[in-house]
């Protein structure tokens, strides 16, 4: 795992209580240093800091997905309020933890982190002219190209292996925000709208439905 954060003493302490638990840590004061080694490393997670010298933790991640680089990563941050949460994970980060935080928590949530990027599977989802490639971290639409950022990916994987069925909002959060997600229920209301204005309105098609009381549906509407 990489850890990027500027707090030596911070750094040290979470990097001794991984090892404890097995799990090996490489440290990167800057995100300048942090971004060089997720470019050239191969980590099953990135647990990186907002506020670093250098680059700060927006930039980091904003910079690795551009460059398609798609290993799970956790940001750290001593602010409160959603909107640095939905930047997050707008810039395509998975998950989040406010400082300070417990150690068994964070462990928990790597774990988790883990076992939704090592779940995916390779068979490609289609639904109407709407078609995702889990494997290849693709979306199109009748053959255009759609971006998504990884936690749109994931929330639209998830209803596309249920579609037709409704989804309830509950397990949708489960399987896309993880079981232990302590955040606003919201945010998958927001995620939703970000979908809506990629898959559907650029096509002039209605093919995500809110079931009022239920949940959301995906449906052929092409």
């Amino acid at each position: 795992m990489l850890l990027v954060e500027d707090e030596a003493r911070l750094a040290a302490s979470v990097a001794r209580g991984l090892s404890a638990d097995g799990i090996d840590t490489d440290i990167a004061a800057t995100g300048t240093d942090g971004l060089w080694r997720a470019r050239e490393g191969n980590y099953d997670a990135i647990v990186l800091d907002i506020m670093l010298p250098g680059m700060n933790g927006y930039e980091v991640c904003r910079t690795l997905r551009s460059e398609e680089v798609w290993t799970p990563i956790l940001m750290l941050t001593a602010k409160e309020g959603e909107f640095d949460e939905l930047d997050a994970f707008e810039l395509g980060a998975d998950d989040y933890l406010r400082k300070p935080f417990s150690h068994a928590i964070l462990v928990a949530r790597l774990h988790s982190l883990a076992r939704r990027s090592t779940s995916k599977q390779s068979t490609t989802l289609a639904v109407g002219g709407l078609e995702l490639d889990p494997a290849a971290m693709a979306c199109n639409r009748s053959g255009t190209a759609i971006t998504l950022s990884r936690r749109e990916f994931s929330l639209l994987e998830a209803l596309m292996r249920r579609s037709p069925d409704v989804v309830p909002k509950s397990e949708l959060i489960d399987v896309v925000w993880g079981m232990d997600f302590e955040g606003d229920p919201n945010i998958l209301e927001v995620y939703v709208g970000y979908l809506r204005r990629k898959i559907d309105r650029p096509f002039d098609i209605a093919s995500l439905k809110t079931i009022r009381g239920s949940g959301y549906q995906l449906v052929d509407a092409s």
